[in-house]
């Protein structure tokens, strides 16, 4: 038998136009504790309305989205987002707040004491490669790599079980979106963390993620390893695995052009 599933979205459909469409339809989603999912697909596929459907940005017209066995609905919505981390696509950091002003937000309104709120942003820059330095700095001061990295410490300063990432490396250039993108595997990892990651690149899918959901249509077509989905007969799934394949078959034969020039 496999782990038990830590986040559950069980039969979950939504519409945003009174049922005319879907944007999620009958989706079927299971993560255990410790978990990495990347959901992947095209625009419009139905990732990030079913990341949100999980912190209650979005609520289901039907099916239920439960953690640990109890219904997101059963907590009111302020509190459960405040249990789990969000990394925002284009970093989001408060522009009139200090870094450390920035990675201490949700401690600060659960209540924490004052020097618990210090000692723990001190803490987290260490653990996001950052000097304690920056605690000071505004987020314009900051390279995109340096803010995603504060970003990521704002979203696990309140030590959450859970962690959501609507597209957190996009903005970065490619260098730094692998190291930041390493850099966060590394933290999921070390802390235990469960992450449901929405991202558009196939090829960052496989690299940090334990398991992959193909979306199309606000519909899951196929979900395992990225071996498993490497082997997939749907042909839209295939076609969407086989990206990272054809590209280091072109980088490949690019390399092979160039070396018959020297």
């Amino acid at each position: 038998m496999g782990q038990p599933h830590f986040i559950e979205i069980a039969k979950v459909a939504k519409s945003f136009d009174g049922g005319a469409t879907f944007a999620v339809r009958d989706v079927t989603i299971g993560l255990p504790a410790g978990g990495f999912l990347a959901v992947v697909g095209t625009s419009g596929s139905g990732k990030t309305t079913t990341l949100k459907l999980i912190n209650r940005l979005v609520e289901p017209d039907r099916g239920e989205v439960r953690i640990d066995g109890v219904p997101v609905g059963a907590t009111d919505a302020p509190t459960l987002r405040r249990s789990i981390g969000y990394v925002f696509q284009g970093i989001g950091l408060f522009p009139h707040m200090k870094v450390g002003e920035n990675i201490g937000i949700t401690p600060q309104l659960l209540g924490w004491a004052p020097t618990e709120i210090t000692a723990r942003i001190a803490e987290l820059l260490d653990l996001v490669g950052l000097p304690q330095s920056y605690a000071s700095r505004f987020p314009d001061a900051l390279s995109g790599g340096e803010a995603q990295r504060v970003s990521v410490a704002r979203a696990i300063a309140a030590r959450p079980r859970i962690v959501l990432m609507d597209e957190p490396f996009g903005a970065l250039d490619p260098v730094t979106r692998d190291a930041v993108g390493q850099a966060y595997r590394t933290l999921h990892e070390r802390l235990s963390l469960t992450t449901v990651m929405v991202t558009h690149d196939v090829q960052e899918a496989v690299l940090l993620a334990d398991q992959i959901a193909v979306m199309s249509g606000g519909r899951v077509l196929a979900r395992g390893t990225p071996r498993e989905l490497m082997g997939n007969p749907d042909p839209s799934v295939a076609a969407l695995m086989a990206m990272p394949k054809r590209q280091a078959e072109r980088i490949a034969a690019l390399m092979a052009r160039d070396n018959g020039y020297g």
